[in-house]
C-alpha cells in the first residue's frame, strides 16, 4: 500500500504543482537555515578527543592574595611556572604535562625558502602519549631530555613536507629562532577542534607545528603567547622566572577512574594548604579538576551568537511548517470530494489519514534535497567569514543524514492536523454535494 501511496502522492503534485513548489521551497528554506546553524554548532561542540575526555583533566590552584576574596569563587585558569613545576615533579598523576603557547622563526636549509614564523608548543614529555598524538615518524621525547634541556623537536606533517619534502627527517636538523634542534619525530596535522588543551591562544583554526620540551624553550628565551596574569608585585622578576606571581601555564593530567580523580583533588587540596603553611599561598585551598567537556563548557567555548542564530533559524523552520500546514490543509481538504468516493467504497479512516501522511513524506525529502543546497550555499557564506572557526562549517555523513532525517519529521509533522482534518471527510455528505 505504500507504494501505492507513494504513486498517489506524484500524482497529486502533477495536478498542483504550483502548490506543491511552494511546499517544497517551505520547507527547504526552513531545513537549509537550520542545518547550517546546526552544523556550525555541531562543529564547535563536539568531544575533540572522544576516546578519552573522561580522563583528561585540566588542574586548577588559587595562588592569589586573600584580599577580595569570597568563599567559593573560581581560582585562576591558569598556574604559575613554580605550581606547574612542582606538580609535575611529584608526578600524582598517571600521566602530567605542563605547556604553553609559543612562536618560532623557521630557517630552512634551503635557499629556496625564506625564513617564517609558525606557532609553537612548549610542553613535558607526557603531552604526547597523553593527548594521543599520531605519529608518522619517530617519537616524543623522554622525561630524560626535559631534565637534560635537549634541543630536540617534533614537528607536524605540513612543516616537514615545507623543509624536507616529505621525507622522513627524524635525526636531521632545524634551525628555530637561531638554535639547532634534532628532529626526533613528525606527526600527522594533529588539530583537535577545538583546541582544548590551550583555550588562550585560539580556540579553533590551526594547530601548531613546532614542539619543543618547555625546558629547552625556557632555557633559550623563546617567545610565548597566550594570557599571562600577574596577581602580585614581582619586583625585578621577569614574568616568565620560577618565583614570579604570575600564571600562565596550562597543566593537565591524565587519571583513570572516579576513584582516581577523588584521590588527586585531595592531593592538590593539600598541596594548596603546604603552599599556605609555606606562606606562597594566602588563600583557603581553593582548587578545580574539570575534565574536557567540562573545561570546554566552563569556558563557553561555543561563541554565543553561534547559539543565537541556531535557534533563530529553528524558529523560521517553525514558521515555514506553519506556513506547509496551512498549505497542506487547503490541498487535501480540495479533495474532500476524492476522499469521499474513497470513504464510501470502503477504504478505512486510517488508509486516508496514511496516504495523506505519505505525500507530506514525499513533499518533506523533496524540500529536504533542495534544504542540503541551501544549507551548502549557507555553509560556504559561512567559510567566507574571517572567524577562526569559519573553515571548519562543512557538513559531515552524520550531519548529511540528519537534514533527511529532520526533514522528514519537519515535513510529517506538519501533516497530521491536514491528515487528521481529511479522515474525518463524512462521505455521505461529499456525495451529496456532488
Amino acid at each position: 500500500m505504500l507504494g501505492y501511496y507513494f504513486t498517489l502522492a506524484l500524482r497529486s503534485f502533477r495536478r498542483n504543482k504550483a502548490l506543491t513548489a511552494l511546499m517544497v521551497l517551505a520547507i527547504a528554506l526552513g531545513i537549509g537555515a537550520s542545518m547550517t546553524t546546526l552544523t556550525v554548532f555541531h562543529v564547535l561542540s563536539g568531544d575533540p578527543i572522544p576516546q578519552k575526555s573522561d580522563r583528561l583533566f585540566n588542574v586548577q590552584l588559587d595562588p592569589q592574595p586573600l584580599a577580595g576574596y569570597q568563599p567559593g569563587e573560581e581560582p585562576l585558569e591558569l598556574l604559575t611556572r613554580f605550581d606547574a613545576e612542582e606538580l609535575l615533579r611529584q608526578k600524582k598523576a598517571k600521566r602530567q604535562a605542563l605547556m604553553t603557547g609559543g612562536g618560532v622563526i623557521i630557517e630552512p636549509e634551503r635557499s629556496t625558502l625564506k625564513p617564517f614564523s609558525n606557532d609553537a608548543r612548549y610542553a613535558s614529555s607526557d603531552f604526547f602519549p597523553m593527548f594521543d598524538v599520531p605519529f608518522l615518524h619517530g617519537r616524543g621525547w623522554s622525561a630524560q631530555d626535559d631534565d637534560a634541556h635537549a634541543r630536540v623537536a617534533v614537528i607536524n606533517k605540513a612543516l616537514n613536507d615545507k623543509l624536507f619534502n616529505g621525507e622522513d627527517s627524524t635525526g636531521r636538523s632545524v634551525r628555530l629562532s637561531g638554535h639547532d634542534f634534532r628532529v626526533i619525530g613528525v606527526i600527522e596535522n594533529w588539530e583537535p577542534q577545538p583546541h582544548f588543551y590551550d583555550l588562550f591562544t585560539g580556540s579553533y583554526g590551526e594547530g601548531e607545528s613546532v614542539f619543543l620540551p618547555f625546558s629547552t624553550a625556557i632555557e633559550l628565551s623563546l617567545s610565548r603567547n597566550g594570557n599571562m596574569n600577574c596577581f602580585d608585585d614581582r619586583g625585578n622578576v621577569e614574568p616568565t622566572d620560577r618565583a614570579a606571581p604570575c600564571a600562565w601555564m596550562q597543566y593537565w593530567v591524565e587519571l583513570e577512574s572516579p576513584s582516581q580523580v577523588t584521590t588527586y583533588k585531595t592531593y592538590l587540596d593539600n598541596y594548596s594548604q603546604q603552599q599556605r603553611s609555606a606562606g606562597r599561598f594566602q588563600r583557603p585551598p581553593n582548587t578545580r579538576l574539570r575534565n574536557v567537556m567540562a573545561w570546554l563548557a566552563h569556558n563557553e567555548v561555543v561563541p554565543g551568537d553561534v547559539r543565537l542564530q541556531m535557534w533563530l533559524a529553528f524558529g523560521f523552520l517553525l514558521v515555514c511548517l506553519v506556513n506547509t500546514v496551512g498549505l497542506l490543509l487547503a490541498k487535501f481538504l480540495r479533495r474532500s470530494g476524492e476522499i469521499g468516493v474513497r470513504r464510501a467504497l470502503g477504504a478505512p479512516r486510517m488508509e486516508i489519514f496514511k496516504q495523506c501522511l505519505m505525500e507530506a513524506g514525499v513533499i518533506g525529502l523533496t524540500g529536504g534535497v533542495l534544504g542540503l543546497g541551501f544549507a551548502w550555499l549557507g555553509l560556504w557564506g559561512v567559510r567566507q567569514q574571517p572567524a577562526d572557526y569559519a573553515s571548519l562549517a562543512h557538513l559531515d555523513p552524520a550531519m548529511l543524514l540528519l537534514t533527511f532525517a529532520l526533514a522528514l519529521l519537519a515535513s510529517l509533522l506538519a501533516g497530521v492536523l491536514p491528515a487528521w482534518r481529511a479522515m474525518q471527510v463524512t462521505p455521505a455528505i461529499q456525495l451529496k454535494s456532488q
